[in-house]
């Protein structure tokens, strides 16, 4: 964890910690400052992430921030065996190697989880820290934006985004976040919800949301939207808008125990065959997929659909392109027989000259 989110993490437990000891106390922003040794501006940013993430119930009067009468802070207080502790310390390791860019909010949840580790695992604290909360100050910093988010997602509270997407012009757009989804395909996270411009569900990647503010308008969602159903067909959490597709994949005899070791999908089929195995799924989407089954390189071959199949057709002559090969023919594909012409490198011009005069 880089030093920049160390002091921020510290100076939020601080002043958690100060209400926390003088529960009655009424506290002015200049005070928390100098207990901090920060400025007035930056404290009073403090306090009011700690308002609105509901990590603090503050109330402010004037000058004053205090907690209400009968106000709990929300505590994280578990009761775990030891595989139940190394579950949830997995699950964090997991988090922290799919988080491409910075965000204390996941960093301060880590911390806490960290703490409240039975004794023995606890013993291994640093150790643990240090894997979990390690940052890179070059990436990107993603915590506002993901405040916004979680904070709209729980509170169902509509969203002004910002978004780019890969190929086309960044957009405004109002968003009533359905569900927060991880994926460890993308190593991101993406938003479920209901885009206003184009009056459809559409999900969104973290990395791509540019600007992303809390309105005061909130929004029900909507009752035909079933997280688990489009999840269910979904690659990852692309899931799309048409019926499931079936795909269907040839995997050669030297990958068939890694590929029968992992279930890669709830729908997934697996069937022996002579020289390897056949897998099929019905996906809601192809896009995540794609990259997948390319991950494969020749042990895999797409049978099915024929859209699939022709762009890794295209994607593997591209590469015969780059590597100065020869791409075969397009042709009916046997699977276990190899085509030895597919990366055969082209003749010279020479070559091609003798080979002519022996003909």
């Amino acid at each position: 964890m880089n030093t920049e989110t160390m002091k921020r993490v510290h100076r939020l437990q601080t002043i958690i910690h100060l209400f926390e000891s003088q529960v009655k106390r009424r506290w002015r922003t200049r005070e928390i400052a100098e207990r901090l040794g920060i400025n007035e501006d930056t404290a009073n940013k403090y306090l009011n992430e700690l308002q609105l993430t509901g990590l603090l119930p503050l109330t402010k009067e004037g000058l004053y921030w205090f907690l209400p009468e009968g106000a709990v802070i929300p505590r994280l207080q578990l009761s775990l065996s030891y595989p139940e502790a190394v579950g949830l310390y997995l699950a964090g390791r997991l988090l922290a190697q799919t988080r491409d860019e910075r965000n204390w909010h996941l960093t301060m949840a880590l911390h806490k989880l960290v703490e409240a580790l039975p004794a023995p695992v606890r013993e291994q604290q640093e150790t643990i820290a240090a894997l979990l909360l390690t940052e890179d100050r070059d990436r990107e910093d993603v915590s506002a934006i993901f405040l916004a988010l979680a904070c709209g997602w729980v509170q169902h509270r509509r969203l002004r985004l910002v978004y780019e997407p890969p190929r086309k012009s960044r957009f405004e757009t109002l968003f009533d976040p359905y569900l927060l989804e991880p994926s460890a395909i993308g190593r991101t996270i993406y938003v479920l919800g209901y885009s206003h411009t184009v009056q459809a569900l559409r999900t969104l990647k973290l990395e791509r949301i540019r600007h992303a503010e809390l309105t005061s308008e909130t929004f029900v969602p909507n009752p035909s939207f079933k997280a688990e159903e489009l999840l269910q067909r979904a690659w990852g959490v692309m899931y799309g808008d048409e019926e499931p597709v079936r795909v269907r994949l040839h995997f050669s005899s030297q990958v068939v125990k890694r590929v029968r070791e992992t279930r890669w999908h709830p729908s997934q089929e697996i069937r022996l065959t002579r020289d390897g195995c056949e897998w099929t799924a019905l996906i809601g989407d192809l896009v995540e997929i794609e990259p997948w089954v390319r991950g494969w390189g020749a042990d895999c071959v797409v049978l099915e659909p024929e859209e699939l199949r022709l762009r890794v057709i295209s994607h593997v002559q591209r590469a015969c392109q780059n590597y100065g090969l020869q791409p075969a023919p397009l042709s009916t594909h046997e699977p276990g027989r190899l085509n030895a012409d597919l990366f055969r490198r082209p003749a010279r011009p020479e070559e091609a000259e003798m080979k002519e005069r022996k003909e």
